[in-house]
């Protein structure tokens, strides 16, 4: 698999600091375009992504955006779990904001002790965050409706997807670095990440068909490759085969946001070779739910292959479903994949 590719929509731009003005016209000039006291200008990162305009319910129609945002920013709000992670991996400051209740428990260290509640991962508390006076913010994914509400409050970026699983990882590790003057260890970080996945289908290249499936409830769904169509219903369903290699047993498969439901029947007929789980209901806390391992613990999925073979694998619910991104939740996945094949 290629990993290395150019990154097409981002554009990287640090502004030089301006010398001290010489007369009071040339200050107060400076001082509207944000200079500090002293009169220097603060350096800033200019990023331009895709913005989704359209409705909950609508078909997505995108508009341009560029932000110029502030270099070595201390007051950051944080509502994506990906840039969190790869912020924190990076040695950014403790994060000032964050919708607390969706952060996972190994990305908790990158919050301040007195980090304030920004809300959900859907619906932001204006009010408090205003009152926090951030200088940057950042939403994602399930937080990118957020955008136009919160670019009210300070500069904001959306670092969704836009393209593969790589070319994002690569593209919000390249911006952050550069954010944080850290350019060198977000190239080091995904070279490492690069050469590991390269490592892991270069194994998966050898170990026959694989299916990718989603527990819910007591119900299993089948999630199939995205086939180029990187967008959210098909990304994260397509990472065991898209990122890592697996060969699909069937691409038979309907694209949905969390798979296509399917029996015990299906995973029988199809018998793949390896049967990569991912656990909603420990993803989610839902209560009362089963496990995976319970509910595919049944003679029809134990006649398959994958089963047989002691080859069905529980991947990290988190990494996969909740984060799927991010520098050190890559590494999970990683290791993941890695410990499956050892």
């Amino acid at each position: 698999m290629a990993f290395n590719r150019p990154i097409a929509t981002l554009s990287l731009v640090a502004v030089s600091a301006l010398a001290l003005a010489g007369c009071a016209s040339e200050s107060a000039e400076a001082g509207a375009d944000g200079a500090s006291e002293d009169g220097a200008a603060a350096e800033t990162v200019e990023f331009t992504f895709q913005n989704n305009t359209a409705g909950e319910d609508e078909e997505p129609v995108y508009e341009e955006v560029t932000v110029e945002v502030p270099k070595d920013p201390e007051n950051v709000v944080i509502f994506d779990m990906a840039s969190l992670d790869t912020w924190t991996a990076l040695g950014g400051p403790a994060v000032a904001g964050a919708p607390l209740d969706s952060v996972p428990e190994y990305l908790a260290d990158g919050l301040a002790d007195d980090a304030i509640n920004a809300g959900t991962l859907f619906e932001a508390d204006l009010v408090e965050i205003e009152a926090s006076q951030p200088d940057l913010i950042i939403v994602a994914g399930r937080s990118a409706g957020l955008y136009d509400d919160l670019s009210e409050l300070a500069p904001t970026v959306n670092l969704s997807s836009e393209g593969s699983f790589e070319d994002t990882l690569e593209r919000n590790t390249a911006f952050l670095g550069e954010v944080l003057g850290a350019e060198d260890e977000a190239a080091a970080a995904v070279e490492d990440l690069e050469a590991q996945i390269a490592d892991i289908n270069e194994k998966t290249a050898e170990i026959g068909t694989g299916l990718s499936v989603m527990v819910a409830g007591d119900e299993i769904s089948a999630l199939k490759p995205s086939n180029g169509d990187f967008s959210g219903r098909n990304l994260r369903g397509g990472l065991v085969y898209d990122v890592f290699g697996v060969q699909p047993v069937t691409d038979d498969i309907e694209a949905a946001t969390h798979g296509e439901p399917v029996s015990f029947e299906f995973l029988e007929q199809n018998d793949p070779d390896y049967l990569f789980v991912t656990d909603r209901n420990a993803a989610v806390g839902e209560e009362g739910a089963a496990a995976a391992s319970e509910v595919l613990d049944n003679d029809i999925v134990n006649q398959t292959t994958a089963a047989e073979e002691d080859q069905i694998v529980y991947l990290d619910p988190t990494a996969w479903y909740i984060v799927y991104g991010g520098l050190e939740t890559t590494q999970l996945m990683i290791d993941d994949m890695a410990g499956a094949l050892s």
